[in-house]
């Protein structure tokens, strides 16, 4: 009888508890406000965004067009600064 080493497997979640935060109350008013209109970079999201920011120009809003370079990865930092910075409301676009 042969003796066998079992390799434990990995898990690959995140080792750190997920921290909970309290929602931000939307702003009961869009008026005033930029709204960034942000693709995760997934296929046909920016079809999406295209007539939501045809949409919400033409009700007179001011819309700012961010994008990540790809849904697989986190934002780069330079994004959500942008966002940040210029941005009071942020609506992610993910389609396929």
């Amino acid at each position: 009888m042969t003796t066998q080493t079992i390799e434990p497997m990995l898990d690959p979640t995140a080792e750190a508890a997920p921290t909970m935060r309290e929602r931000i109350k939307p702003p009961a008013d869009l008026t005033g406000k930029t709204i960034a209109l942000m693709s995760i970079g997934k296929e046909r999201s920016a079809e999406f965004l295209d007539y939501l920011a045809e949409e919400l120009t033409h009700r007179g809003h001011t819309v700012r067009r961010v994008a990540k370079p790809t849904h697989t990865k986190r934002a780069p930092e330079a994004v959500l600064q942008d966002i940040v910075e210029h941005c009071d409301v942020v609506v992610e676009a993910l389609a396929d």
